[in-house]
């Protein structure tokens, strides 16, 4: 093997690796600390009492859906960036993220909806009609206009988030049920919410993995991918509907958090490079280990009580996201 290949092996192992410590602290830290001797016996069933509830019940399901929520935001981060060659592009600029707020909100309201697995399709829904919509905008001449796309996902959202907060404000039973939701949160959330959706979330990702090589191309301009005998309207479309599967199945779950997507494929870039074939396996570890660190971040910082993890996300990502325009801006 030469050196390059074991290099990028060796690098997604160990980012393998620290995923899998990330999620034995999030099964162990929190407003109660459990052993990771107890948490080992408590996943293998030959622990009682406490802790080993707290493990299993309340842990363990925000654990796995932290993982799946954080693979789809990084992968779906990546791909966005992609198919818009705009490195400031994540699920939020397609409007994903206020689609499924907003689709939420009113079902809350209409509908007096108060359990996320009944509310978990309205969200899927609402995230996927906003990004069809913004690509209905970004259409010129039958093909996506990548600034176009990024503009008009931006003015979506922002009309999205206003219309939701009226939303909102009509109700004081929806304003309650909704802003811990609209938060960004992945407690609370029972395994059972995981199901229905992932059978999307994981079309989303083999979609994503199947077309990253003509992301490749894609990079090259459209011109050059076109002569290289890439389709490239097909490969963005075909792109836009993996963001939407992935960013859409991960709001429906936790809520829409920042930042995620964005940054996932920040941090990976330097490390394995700008080949989406490496760059997409990279980010499906990165994205659950921003995440759940994140997550456990947010339980800690004010133990006993604890802060959403959108909240931290954001909190985070905001400097970031200005470190990104500036460097992009130069």
């Amino acid at each position: 093997m030469s050196p390059r290949p074991f290099r990028h092996l060796s690098l997604l192992l160990a980012g393998a690796g620290a995923l899998a410590l990330c999620a034995a602290l999030s099964l162990a830290l929190g407003a109660r600390s459990v052993p990771l001797t107890t948490v080992g016996d408590a996943l293998f069933g030959h622990a009682g009492g406490r802790d080993a509830l707290v493990v299993t019940g309340l842990r363990l399901p925000r654990t796995v859906i932290g993982l799946a929520v954080g693979a789809a935001l990084g992968v779906a981060g990546a791909v966005a960036q992609g198919i818009t060659r705009n490195p400031l592009a994540s699920p939020t600029t397609l409007g994903i993220n206020a689609g499924a707020g907003f689709a939420v909100v009113v079902a809350i309201y209409a509908l007096g909806l108060n359990d996320p697995v009944e509310y978990v399709w309205f969200a899927f829904a609402g995230a996927a009609g906003a990004a069809l919509f913004a690509q209905a905008l970004a259409r010129r001449a039958g093909d996506i206009d990548p600034v176009r796309l990024a503009l008009g996902g931006t003015v979506l959202q922002l009309v999205l988030l206003s219309w939701t907060s009226a939303v909102m404000l009509l109700n004081q039973r929806t304003l309650d049920e909704a802003r811990f939701w609209l938060a960004g949160s992945l407690a609370g959330r029972p395994l059972g919410v995981l199901w229905p959706v992932l059978p999307t979330l994981l079309l989303g990702l083999l979609l994503a993995l199947a077309i990253s090589p003509a992301l490749n191309t894609l990079a090259l301009g459209d011109d050059s991918a076109q002569a290289l005998g890439v389709p490239v309207a097909r490969i963005r479309l075909a792109g836009g509907v993996a963001v939407v599967l992935l960013a859409g199945s991960a709001v429906a779950l936790a809520g829409p958090v920042a930042f995620v997507g964005l940054a996932a494929p920040h941090l990976v870039r330097p490390l394995l490079g700008g080949d989406h074939r490496l760059l997409l396996p990279g980010c499906l570890i990165a994205g659950p280990l921003l995440l759940l660190a994140a997550d456990v971040l947010g339980r800690l910082v004010i133990r006993p009580s604890e802060l959403e993890v959108g909240i931290v996300t954001a909190f985070l990502g905001a400097p970031l996201l200005a470190l990104l325009a500036r460097k992009v801006a130069r």
